[in-house]
Order: structure tokens, then sequence, then C-alpha cells
């Protein structure tokens, strides 16, 4: 191999090993194919191995869809280390951390030097192949907050990056919406893009759970919410159109299936020390009698002897008022060995939902309240019937359909939209 070839990959693979803060970067499938490339190239293996290694590092390299340069650029800007989470803390850093974390960046900068078209030579050097090896680096360079592809030193952006860690976050936070699943955090890559401005109708419980939501995030002790009333009054939407409407304060949604609520506590340990605000939301809340998820939940509901974590809320809907079912039988009756304080166990269950600080009530749609709804989302979709047909077109919907209620307005003027595209006009 040629000397300078060698010392090359030597350096490289030295600056890689130097890692200090950073390991992680190269712990994906991508990083691991570099290192894996340049192993197999140093150790002067067959020319087999090395143009295995150099496909394999390609064919990884191309389903991420990005240079090689940018792919290593997107895994700095989330790598949850000791320096990216105590700069969302605090601005009194350890001297030797912040120099751990320059000379991490300058180490990364040499990887990041080398590019596509520099292996590619290597592995024709080494294999004596005639023909140059196709280069993975026809992706445009993306454009960042930080100027990594056209800053000369990256020492020098230790205060870019810990300043953009503070406002987008670290790691799997990274992510503003996640659900918990089989016992861990999993993001959800496509959050629902519903906004406030597309929720018409209940003002007032809109703008009540907007300040508890402001208060969150100013750091005050917001109230856990819970959110009831009849089916496709928007309740759901609301809690989801808060991530969009604060995309840029750092909260975070974590959805959580009313099957995982015996882990709320475990869960609330786990986000307590993280520098993000946290909405716990729990859709379509009920309770069998004796379910531990009741337990889990009043629990933090109420708190124990732990102290309230300031950064999470729990937001909760409901159809029911009454969210542990109640039976007949469970009135108080006559009966041998029966429970002599049965009325305090009946008004437990039935004062559970008051133990959510809020409640916000939401009713039944009129005629007036959901044609006002069909307006608003017909004019944010384009649609320019007459006022007249509109309103008939809505009504008949809403009597063939599921009854007035904003979920039957959204659906309807998601439908309209569609037939008028397609057919034109016909009738609804």
């Amino acid at each position: 191999m040629d000397n300078h070839i060698s010392s090359s990959i030597q350096t490289l693979r030295c600056q890689a090993a130097s890692l200090l803060l950073y390991q992680s970067v190269l712990h994906n499938e991508v990083g691991q194919a570099f290192l894996h490339l340049l192993q197999t190239l140093s150790n002067g293996g067959d020319r087999i191995s090395c143009l295995q290694a150099y496909g394999n590092y390609f064919k990884v390299l191309a389903a991420s869809n990005q240079s090689w340069q940018d792919y290593l650029i997107a895994q700095i800007l989330q790598d949850d280390n000791p320096f990216s989470q105590q700069v969302q803390r605090t601005d009194a850093l350890p001297p030797v951390l912040l120099t751990a974390a320059k000379q991490d960046l300058q180490a990364l900068q040499s990887l990041y030097q080398c590019g596509g078209e520099t292996l590619s030579q290597w592995v024709q050097v080494v294999t004596g192949l005639q023909t140059p090896l196709a280069v993975w680096d026809t992706q445009a360079q993306e454009t960042y907050e930080i100027p990594f592809h056209q800053t000369e030193n990256w020492a020098s952006l230790v205060s870019d990056l810990a300043a953009y860690y503070r406002r987008f976050g670290t790691g799997l936070f990274v992510n503003r919406a996640l659900r918990w699943q089989a016992g861990e955090f999993v993001a959800i890559a496509h959050p629902d893009s519903i906004q406030l401005n597309q929720l018409v109708g209940y003002e007032l419980q809109k703008e009540t759970l907007l300040k508890n939501t402001e208060f969150l995030l100013s750091g005050y002790s917001a109230l856990h919410v819970l959110l009831y009333g009849s089916r496709g009054s928007g309740k759901s939407s609301l809690v989801k159109a808060l991530l969009n409407h604060y995309q840029d304060r750092n909260l975070r949604l974590i959805e959580v299936a009313k099957s995982d609520l015996k882990d709320l506590p475990e869960i609330v340990e786990k986000l307590r020390s993280v520098p993000q605000k946290f909405i716990i939301f729990v859709d379509d809340l009920s309770f069998e009698e004796d379910d531990d998820a009741f337990k889990a939940l009043k629990v933090v509901l109420e708190g124990n002897l732990t102290a309230r974590s300031q950064n999470v809320v729990v937001y909760a809907t409901s159809n029911r008022r009454h969210l542990i079912r109640e039976f007949f039988d469970d009135r108080p009756q006559a009966r041998d060995r029966e429970e002599v304080h049965v009325w305090d166990t009946m008004q437990e269950k039935l004062s559970f939902s008051d133990r959510f600080g809020l409640t916000l009530t939401f009713e039944p749609a009129d005629q007036k309240t959901y044609l006002s709804i069909v307006r608003h989302l017909a004019a944010q979709a384009g649609i320019s019937l007459s006022p007249e047909d509109l309103e008939y077109r809505a009504l008949q919907w809403a009597t063939r359909h599921n009854g007035r209620s904003g979920r039957t307005a959204r659906q309807f003027v998601d439908f309209l939209k569609a037939e008028l595209a397609v057919f034109g006009s016909s009738q609804t």
C-alpha cells in the first residue's frame, strides 16, 4: 500500500479512537461501516474484503440518503453526551468538559474531510482496480444553523453548538413527539400536523389549556388536565395542536396508552432530570375496578413522598365524566359481609376525575357551532361553494354520518375538497 495512504488511514483511525465525548456518533450503521472500511484497508486485506467493505459503506450511506459529511453533522447535532446534556442545564461548565468537546470536534472534522472521492481512490489503489468505484457524494450539502461546512476549525463552534443543544435538545428528545412502548420511549417520526387555527369552537377551553401550558413552559407549576366531553369535539386534536403551536419552546408530547399507565411513575422519573417540558398525553381514559393503571395515575396526580416533577403534566381525554366504571351492584345494599364504608369507596371512584387540577368540558356541538366549524375549515381548504350550498351539504352529511361535531365537520370538508378536485361537482 502507498505509504501516504497508509499514514492517512492510521491518522483517521486514531482520530476516531481518541473521541472522549462523541463516541456514539460512530456507533451507528454508517459510522461502523466507515470504520470497518478503514480497518480493512489498514490491514492490507485481500481485494475481495476491501471491495465488500466499500460496498457495504456505500450501501448504508445511500440508504441514509445523505452524504457522509451531512450524516456526520446530523449525528453531532443530536448526540447525547455529558457535554450536550450539561449545556442544557447550566452555563457554568467545567473547563475540562469544554476542552474535551473542542478536541472531539477537531477529531470529527478530520473524519468529515474524508469524503467519498478519497475513499474510492484509496480502495482503487489498494485493490489495483482499473476503473474507479462509484462515489456516494451526489447529495447537496444541507444548510445548518451552525456553519460546519464553512468553518476551518470546528473547535471554534463549541459555543454555537451549546446554544443549539439548549434550543433543540439532544438524543431521543430531539424528537418533539414520542410514545412509551414496551418499557421505553420511541420517537414518532410523523406527528400530527394539526394547528390551533384549524380548531374552531370551545374557545374558553382552548384559552385555559393554552394558559396552563404556558405555565409549564415558563417553569411554574402547571395543573394536570382532564378534557372531558362528547366524541369528535376536538379534545385530542387540541392537545396535539399544542405541540405544533409551541414547537420552538422545548415542548415534548409523550403518548402513553391506557395499558401502559402502570408505568407512569417510572416514566415521570425518567423525565424529571431532562431539560425539556413534557405533556404526557393519555387518550380516551377510563378504568375498570381494581385497575393497576388507576393506582399508578393516582400516584402521579396526587403525589407521594417524592417531590412532584415540575417539567411534566398529564393531559388526558375522556368521553366519561366519571372515569371508573360504576355498576348498579356497586351501590350500597344490605348484604352480609359487605364493606362497612362502602359509600366512601364509591365516592372515591366517582371523584377520581376531581384529582385533575383542571377539568375542561366539551359539550356536543349544536347546529350553529357545527356550521361555523364547517365554514372555517372550508375557507382554509379553499372551497368556493356558495354559503347556502355549503350549509346544505354539511347538514346532509351530518344527518347521514356521525352527527354534528368537529370531527364530522373535518371529515365532510376533507371529502368535499377531494370530490370537487376529482369530479368537479356532485351530490355529497
